[in-house]
């Protein structure tokens, strides 16, 4: 009988693109622009300078490929003791089976919106899903959460899977839908906000017109997860991850068993600790500045908060430990919201948030110091995978950097644009910040390495400097939900126990779909009269 061969591990994958990396360092010459640090919007940026680009010596990797795991898991290591913290938290949590009691009522409570002719016509899955994709979609368009979608991986992949559905779709609803929101780009101060300025162009214009793409984008993607989900749900064998999914239903059978509901003294002695730090805060903090793209507005954040938390709590309490929870977890999305917003927080204190509401959930639950440890380290264990590949994968970029190939091919990339039509033009740009998206995912990088030379060569061709941030905006959205270098995108597999391959598989079609309508909408940037271009 002929040997099944199967399909290489993600950190196989990872490693034959890293050798690949190092290959192109020996085939293509070694090139360097000349940077300068620049002021965009208050914040420092190092920007190329122009007519600097210059070859050097080459740099081809050898031994580092070996190294570059080393490096990667340096150059990564803010999202790797991210990923543990949230899964070391989020374990507490689970083991007190307050996720469980909350998807239970949630489901009880959607299905009784069944009883509405209208609703039920819909279907109640089908506007659940969208509007949770909706609202993804609009943190992502207006201040860019990426990383943050990890931490809520953990809690709709399992809500999906209780729906009947897969864990794909639980990654949709918040990761994919985040990134739709991310190409359309609303107010994104990471990648509109930053190629804008660098572009000199007044902060989030033409905004009319990007308002109109996200439409179509986040309309394409529900459309396409509500057609994959009416297939799923008639015939869940026929999901792509039916198997690894069995380790999601077997959590869920073990989650049924007889749950005691009360309230410990030590969820109280909780509520009070957590009552008198928003008090705190309410008083040091009377009132938050809440920033959405160019657009500001002063509110009185905390002081509401604690009040709400308070009430919330008591209340809470009175039906049952599992509740105070779900309240904490609530508040704790709210604070997320309010400090990426308001206070410019990133993974270090989004990790610290959700750390303490893991401790405090081990705490209401009465649990001892070593019962809480001991869980924290079974979900830091099994988390462990998803973290070490966002290392992994983040040796493909030290290579690359170290070969200092990525200038040359940029230059050569855009020195092959100059006798092209401007929708030929801005197609090319489209396909070359697509493809360098693979290369360097983050957005506000790649903003910084190419709008500078793009928008001046524009300029030259009679291209508006608006189109060319579109073309940006479009090539670094699309392929983050595809790019194996994306410690995003990697974090988020890993959690979700979805496997790089098969993901791959499922979501190319989307990919092309997307990539194909991003083009489209680039057409009329420059054949029409649009406010702002």
């Amino acid at each position: 009988m002929a040997k099944t061969r199967k399909f290489p591990h993600t950190y196989v994958i990872i490693f034959y693109l890293i050798l690949f990396s190092a290959f192109l360092t020996w085939v293509i010459p070694g090139g360097r622009y000349e940077r300068t640090v620049v002021e965009i919007n208050g914040t420092e940026r190092e920007v190329i300078a122009d007519d600097s680009f210059s070859y050097t010596e080459s740099q081809p990797q050898t031994w580092q490929v070996f190294s570059a795991f080393f490096d990667g898991f340096v150059d990564k290591a803010d999202i790797i003791v991210f990923i543990l913290m949230i899964g070391g938290a989020f374990w507490i949590m689970n083991h007190s089976k307050a996720i469980d009691v909350g998807i239970l009522s949630f489901l009880k409570r959607a299905r009784r919106l069944e009883n509405r002719r209208t609703i039920r016509r819909l279907g109640v899955d089908n506007i659940i899903v969208t509007l949770i994709v909706l609202l993804f979609s609009i943190f992502g368009a207006t201040f860019g959460m990426s990383e943050e979608t990890i931490a809520f991986v953990i809690i709709f992949v399992p809500l999906s899977i209780s729906m009947g559905y897969d864990s794909i779709t639980g990654l949709y609803m918040c990761y994919v839908a985040a990134a739709l929101g991310f190409a359309g780009a609303l107010l994104n101060p990471f990648t509109i906000g930053i190629a804008q300025g660098l572009s000199h162009l007044p902060l989030f214009s033409g905004i009319e017109y990007r308002f109109f793409c996200w439409v179509v984008i986040n309309i394409v993607g529900i459309a396409w997860i509500l057609r994959y989900m009416h297939r799923i749900r008639k015939h869940p064998q026929k999901s792509p991850v039916y198997e690894e999914d069995a380790y999601w239903r077997n959590r869920q059978e073990e989650s049924t068993e007889a749950i005691k509901f009360e309230t410990p003294k030590a969820a109280w002695v909780s509520w009070i600790i957590l009552t008198a730090v928003f008090a705190y805060c309410a008083f040091a903090l009377s009132t938050t500045r809440l920033t959405v793209g160019n657009a500001s507005v002063v509110w009185p954040v905390f002081p509401v908060l604690a009040v709400a938390f308070a009430i919330g709590g008591y209340f809470s309490l009175r039906k049952s430990v599992h509740f105070f929870i779900l309240n904490m977890l609530s508040f704790t999305i709210l604070m997320l919201i309010v400090g990426v917003m308001g206070y410019g927080w990133y993974v270090m204190e989004i990790a610290t948030l959700f750390m303490a509401l893991g401790i405090f959930s081990g705490i209401s639950m009465d649990y001892s110091p070593n019962t809480i440890t001991r869980l924290f380290l079974e979900g830091v264990k099994d988390i462990t995978g998803a973290a070490l590949v966002v290392g992994l994968a983040g040796g493909i970029i030290i290579i690359l950097n170290n070969g200092q190939i990525i200038d040359t091919l940029l230059h050569n990339v855009s020195g092959a644009m100059a006798d092209m039509g401007k929708v030929a033009t801005v197609g090319s740009m489209y396909v070359m910040q697509t493809a360098i998206n693979v290369f360097i995912p983050s957005g506000s990088a790649k903003a910084a390495l190419t709008m500078p030379i793009m928008s001046q060569f524009s300029d030259l061709i009679g291209l508006s400097r608006q189109a060319t941030v579109m073309a940006f905006q479009f090539g670094d959205g699309f392929t983050n939900m595809i790019t194996p270098t994306s410690g995003v995108l990697i974090g988020a597999l890993g959690v979700a126990k979805i496997p790089f391959n098969k993901w791959v598989k499922w979501v190319t079609p989307l990919m092309i779909i997307l990539v194909i309508l991003g083009f489209l909408l680039l057409i009329p940037t420059v054949t029409m009269q649009l406010n702002g271009f």
